[in-house]
């Protein structure tokens, strides 16, 4: 067959869609550039709000639409939370994704005519799932992997739809872990993103606390050719003092931390099950920096969450002017039906637009600002694209950079780091110009 594969939502649903490919192209499938000329077409769904559901849904169909003859296969979270009927011929919730490829190949073989409808009902949320291990996967990023090491969530926050799509925390071995980090070093990737839905829950299935996921970062980073280390979403209620420590010990993390927020007040935290208040979050933010001083922090936030005031709004404002973030990743509350948060009080959408506005002028000024905190100073820059006299990539406080560089001094390559003085930045782009660099030592 010739498969297309197009991924909808998060990191993680990127990585799973990378490994279904890996699993079609080992059994001798081929890839298909577009759906027209497809024999299978996967679209890996996102739930995490009713847009995202409304346009995987929209995928599926436009799938079809191109190409009538091909199998629609609806994968991933949306496929998971649908009851009804489903624009699809092959649903594969988050937990019958290694199920795929067989049943592709058997509908192919029997070549009968396609309707791209097909029943589905919602599946119950169970009390324990398993981790359902992809193997290795090898990332398209030339020189940076992401590594899943946990699926699911516990924490049932009520505007969220993922426990029930991806089910309870499930963990893997820490031996595959291991055994999966070995295997992108030795495929020249010198960077590796651990990640996971609810990652600091890394290990909660099997009794084990936030101290599990350190130990395991430790063996990681302990791994010899691995240039970078870095970390997905982090909760801040995981951030011990005890876990900080670990990670101010590994000698190749990156001082880049995404430490999740939602809203910088109390009252719409508790509104939301966030189990932190603004306080607790604070404190956290206090310790990584005695730890990271030069550290990157980034956020998400919700704005016009349901029953979010004016007042509460500001408290957000002023919180994330406080935390003094260099990113935030800015989100308009979105309904999404099966959730507590749909049966509360909703914000007007123009309020919503407004207050998001806002915030991302604000998120602008941040990232502006953090930039040019940077001027000066002397950053390492692990390259990922070379064009001209120019290379590309980020810094390890996950920076975009750019590195200006004389023919003389020699070109570098992708997979390269390379270190120079920030001479510049652009704006809210968060590009640095690097005016001289040289190898890594």
């Amino acid at each position: 067959m010739k498969v297309y594969f197009l991924t909808l939502g998060c990191r993680v649903n990127q990585y799973e869609t990378d490994a279904l490919r890996s699993m079609f192209l080992e059994r001798g499938h081929e890839l298909a550039e577009k759906p027209e000329d497809a024999d299978c077409c996967v679209v890996n769904t996102c739930s995490v709000t009713s847009e995202a559901d409304r346009k995987s849904r929209q995928m599926l169909r436009r799938m079809a639409r191109l190409n009538p003859d091909t199998i629609v296969v609806a994968a991933g979270c949306s496929a998971e939370t649908t009851d009804g009927k489903v624009a699809a011929d092959i649903i594969a919730g988050t937990k019958e994704r290694l199920t795929i490829v067989d049943r592709a190949e058997k509908l192919f073989a029997e070549r009968k005519p396609l309707s791209h409808e097909t029943d589905h009902v919602r599946p119950e949320v169970s009390k324990k799932d398993e981790y359902h291990d992809f193997g290795s996967v090898l990332s398209p990023e030339g020189c940076r992997a992401f590594m899943k090491i946990e699926d699911g969530c516990d924490s049932f926050c009520t505007y969220c739809i993922i426990p029930f799509a991806r089910g309870r925390v499930a963990s893997r071995s820490p031996e595959a872990c291991i055994k999966e980090a070995k295997y992108l070093v030795q495929k020249g990737f010198k960077e590796i993103i651990v990640s996971g839905i609810h990652l600091c829950s890394y290990g909660k299935d099997r009794g084990e606390d936030i101290m599990f996921l350190a130990n395991l970062l430790k063996e990681i980073d302990s791994v010899e050719g691995l240039e970078r280390l870095r970390l997905g979403s982090l909760e801040p209620i995981s951030m011990t003092d005890g876990f900080i420590d670990s990670l101010a010990g590994l000698k190749h993390i990156c001082p880049s931390f995404h430490l999740s927020l939602q809203s910088g007040s109390d009252t719409v935290l508790k509104r939301m099950n966030r189990h932190y208040d603004s306080k607790g979050y604070a404190s956290r933010v206090s310790r990584l920096r005695e730890r990271f001083p030069d550290m990157s922090l980034t956020t998400d936030i919700i704005v016009g969450f349901p029953g979010e005031t004016d007042e509460e709004f500001e408290e957000t404002m002023e919180f994330a002017k406080k935390m003094n973030f260099a990113r935030i990743h800015v989100f308009p509350y979105s309904l999404r039906e099966g959730t507590k948060a749909a049966l509360m009080k909703q914000v007007e959408h123009d309020v919503k637009k407004q207050r998001e506005a806002r915030l991302l002028t604000l998120a602008s000024e941040l990232s502006s600002g953090f930039a040019k905190g940077l001027t000066g100073k002397e950053e390492e820059i692990l390259i990922e694209k070379v064009n001209g006299s120019v290379a590309s990539g980020y810094t390890r406080n996950y920076v975009r950079a750019e590195a200006h560089f004389d023919a003389g001094a020699g070109v570098p390559a992708a997979g390269d780091v390379v270190r120079g003085i920030v001479t510049g930045t652009d704006g809210a782009e968060i590009v640095l110009k690097i005016g001289y660099f040289a190898e890594s030592d």
